[in-house]
């Protein structure tokens, strides 16, 4: 167990995780129990951790045990855990509506919010939809981009992920057995190599070269150019494995779709609201997709996904597209609140830690020689080891010592704290970190 730092087990004002039992504790344990009798055992579960109650950068489990929290529930609670004005938010408008559909009647908080993300969009005389997760923003994206064009085919990335129900998980192409006994998936998708990160096309010296594997290959050998719809994009691979793509590369995107008039799709449903230190990832490379989606931290957790697309693009009639819940007041509420924080100061702050974390970690390189790389943008890190074994004996000794991480990609550990983590987090956090992969190592 982690030694005591102070003398309260709450996750309030700490710092330093504060284990008092082993894991998973008794109380725990029961839940697992129950839980493997009821759920759906399509549930993947990373380690037993089992919640109780949570306070910005911190987690208590049900057995009082408090953990530092590096991914923040996949990268979904931008805020933290029950940050005040998000709280006092959706307990505002708790008191007044929970709920009407804004697919078939008007609410004001709906229209609120889709004037602020219209006025953050990254780029200008936009329009918004709003969906309840980003898997429902996605299928959104593609039936959009394939409306306002009249085309079928859809390009996307392996190591991307973009949702489970039937058009996300077409193409999404980060583990097989997402996709694997459910098919026929979604017709018209093809997959390209996401900036070469699988060493496809030669290495680091090729991986800007997008355009030429398209041209050379998808464009003369799959669907002609004028056949393709949209290409997709994370700006930052989030469960691939946190890899930052030359700039180039999303540039030559961007010439491409402008070529043949393809619509530029950027996912930002993990990379976006303030956790790479600017609002949108893509603002890094200096370039505008044509629609954009979000969902994860826009609401600090709450069920919310947007997308935002060009005036021109979101093209489509009356009844065309809806959604019961997308919108939900609650959820509204909680993404104003959000995005307040984000901008006014979370944004910063994870560019700020981002550094920190990230210079800190690099040093792990010379120090463990099964770290291949560290890399990212803020709060958006990415740890990568020799192997796929390393990896997950790294995450689990992470949860067993009170720092709570997750896996991405095949060998990559991911750093995603909540925008809210403090210097004095950062550093513990770190130091559990290296700790843990150098014990590790020396245990092999």
């Amino acid at each position: 167990m982690t030694e005591a730092v102070g003398g309260s087990v709450a996750p309030k004002g700490r710092a330093a995780p504060f284990l008092v039992t082993d894991l998973p504790g008794p109380n725990a344990q029961r839940v697992i129990e129950a839980d493997q009798f009821v759920t759906s055992p399509s549930l993947p579960r990373a380690y037993p951790l089992v919640v109780a109650r949570g306070h910005g950068s911190m987690i208590e489990d049900v057995d009082g045990n408090t953990f530092l929290d590096f991914n923040a529930g996949i990268a979904t609670c931008a805020t933290g855990h029950a940050h005040p004005a998000v709280v006092g938010a959706v307990t505002k408008q708790a008191s007044e509506l929970l709920h009407y559909s804004a697919s078939d009647f008007y609410l004001p908080i709906y229209v609120q919010l889709c004037e602020r993300l219209m006025k953050i969009a990254p780029f200008d005389d936009a329009r918004v939809f709003l969906g309840n997760s980003g898997t429902e923003v996605v299928e959104a994206a593609l039936k959009l981009a394939r409306h306002h064009t009249g085309r079928q085919n859809i390009i996307a990335f392996l190591g991307g992920f973009h949702g489970r129900s039937y058009g996300s998980v077409s193409i999404t192409a980060s583990r097989a057995k997402y996709r694997s006994s459910f098919g026929p998936l979604l017709p018209g998708v093809i997959h390209a190599p996401y900036a070469d990160v699988f060493g496809l096309a030669g290495g680091n010296e090729t991986a800007v070269a997008v355009d030429e594997y398209l041209e050379r290959i998808v464009f003369r050998r799959l669907a002609a150019p004028e056949d393709i719809a949209a290409i997709v994009v994370e700006p930052v691979l989030g469960e691939g494995g946190y890899v930052v793509p030359p700039a180039a590369w999303i540039h030559k995107l961007r010439a491409l779709c402008d070529k043949y008039g393809i619509l530029l799709i950027a996912d930002e449903v993990q990379s976006g609201v303030g956790r790479t230190g600017r609002m949108w990832a893509i603002e890094h490379f200096g370039v505008e997709p044509d629609i954009l989606v979000s969902a994860k931290g826009i609401a600090s957790g709450m069920p919310l996904g947007a997308m935002i697309a060009r005036r021109q693009v979101m093209s489509w009639g009356h009844g065309m597209h809806g959604s019961t819940f997308g919108g939900n007041p609650l959820s509204c509420a909680a993404a104003l609140a959000t995005l307040e924080l984000v901008e006014s100061d979370l944004a910063s702050n994870a560019a700020q830690l981002g550094e920190v974390l990230i210079e800190r970690l690099g040093l792990l390189r010379d120090r463990v020689a099964q770290v291949r790389d560290v890399r990212g943008l803020g709060l958006m890190i990415g740890v990568e080891f020799e192997t796929a074994a390393f990896a997950d004996l790294v995450e689990m000794a992470c949860f067993r010592h009170g720092l709570l991480v997750l896996r991405a990609g095949d060998t990559t550990i991911r750093i995603s704290p909540p925008l809210i983590l403090t210097y004095e987090q950062a550093v513990v956090g770190a130091d559990i970190f290296a700790s843990v992969c150098e014990s590790t190592a020396s245990s092999k």
